[in-house]
């Protein structure tokens, strides 16, 4: 599986912005995906993942109400929707995809062996 983000930008506190992950492979649909972002100076943080097939979702409690994860399989992409944006979310985001993964170590980045190259998201105040 290949990946590739895409949607990053610069925008006002308060805006909103959608990143959107392509991805090669016939069975993409069922991976579990999930987004991370590394901000300045801070180390790589899980945001949110969606698990193949079921659709169950998980987010950081960070972004709850926030960002919102959806993919389309058709398509193969998935999409992370980020309204209300804060300054604290300027960050290089991240895509992942892994084809197993327990729920308990859905958050956590080495349990996912695909990634795509990063998108940078700015948040001006």
């Amino acid at each position: 599986v290949q990946l590739q983000a895409s949607g990053g930008g610069l925008v006002q506190a308060g805006g909103s912005l959608r990143l959107s992950c392509a991805a090669s492979g016939r069975t993409f649909s069922r991976y579990t995906v999930a987004w991370f972002r590394q901000g300045p100076g801070k180390e790589r943080e899980f945001v949110a993942a969606l698990r193949g097939n079921g659709g169950y979702t998980y987010y950081a409690d960070s972004v709850k109400g926030r960002f919102t994860i959806s993919r389309d399989n058709p398509r193969n992409t998935v999409a992370l929707q980020m309204n209300s944006l804060k300054p604290e979310d300027t960050a290089v985001y991240y895509c992942a995809a892994s084809q197993t993964i327990i729920l308990s170590a859905i958050a956590t980045a080495s349990q996912y062996g695909y990634w795509g190259q990063g998108t940078l998201v700015t948040v001006s105040s």
